[in-house]
């Protein structure tokens, strides 16, 4: 499921061709579970002839304004993406979502259909996107805020609490495991065994991957896939997690994996110590 820099790096792919221009025409495929919650039919009524807007991501959403009053809200899911296309494209069965303008065709496509698409006409901010947490680069995401959240949640592994979007938002599998990694601390040591020093260096190398990764990912290329390998340093976990026989890039020594907190987590037992 993409995460924090790679729903940034997709909003960018149709924000950077498409703002401003007015959408003259919305395909949308209305029985998909992509719009479950979401009138398919009068969010095309509300966005045709209306001008794309500005734009952000957050946590694993992005915002589309359109017009004065239309906010547009994309999950991408597992499989969803945007690009861009030309104006003349012929909507393909997965192709969901297609705002036309006259110079290219902005798609939205989930072939898993796990993605949402959601479409709110007021002057505020709707509920579902006041509610993500504050990003972790923002100056809401303190210390104090990241110790009180691990003690309510001390008998959890570190891997599982990172991965939960009401503290941590964005962050998902391998952002948790290169956090861990960086800051020494085991994926399943439980959240309230830490030190205070071991927290605060958890929360620094929560915003240090946030950042480095917008800049690696984020802003990188047309296709995703290619630029996280050649965008990513050498020296991240992430190009070595997934390796038969991958070594941690500070030890030099094996890595390993298992399932934690219901998902698979690759750490350095070398740097971060065994389970």
């Amino acid at each position: 499921m993409p995460e924090l820099a790679e729903v940034e790096f997709y909003r960018k792919r149709w924000a950077l061709p498409g703002t401003g221009a007015v959408i003259r025409k919305v395909h949308v495929h209305a029985d998909r579970k992509v719009f479950r919650g979401t009138d398919a039919q009068a969010l095309q009524r509300a966005l045709t002839g209306r001008p794309l807007g500005p734009s952000q991501a957050a946590a694993k959403q992005m915002l589309f304004r359109t017009g004065d009053s239309g906010w547009l809200g994309i999950h991408l899911g597992m499989s969803g993406e945007l690009f861009t296309a030309p104006a003349t494209l012929n909507p393909g069965r997965h192709d969901h979502l297609v705002l036309f303008q006259e110079e290219h065709a902005l798609v939205f496509r989930d072939p898993r259909m796990f993605g949402r698409v959601l479409f709110h006409d007021g002057p505020a901010a709707p509920d579902w996107w006041r509610r993500i947490a504050p990003p972790i680069l923002s100056d809401a995401f303190t210390v104090a805020a990241v110790t009180a959240f691990l003690r309510r949640r001390r008998r959890s592994p570190l891997k599982a609490v990172l991965l939960q979007q009401e503290r941590f938002p964005g962050v998902g599998n391998w952002m948790a495991d290169e956090i861990l990694w960086r800051a020494a601390l085991p994926p399943a040591r439980p959240a309230g065994a830490l030190t205070a020093t071991e927290v605060r260096r958890l929360w620094r190398e929560c915003r240090q991957v946030c950042r480095q990764a917008m800049t690696a990912i984020a802003g990188k290329g047309d296709h995703l896939p290619a630029d996280l390998n050649v965008g990513i340093p050498r020296s991240w976990l992430f190009l070595h997690r997934w390796r038969d026989g991958g070594r941690c890039p500070r030890t030099g020594k094996p890595l390993a994996r298992a399932t934690i907190g219901g998902r698979t987590t690759c750490w350095s037992p070398a740097r971060q110590g065994r389970i």
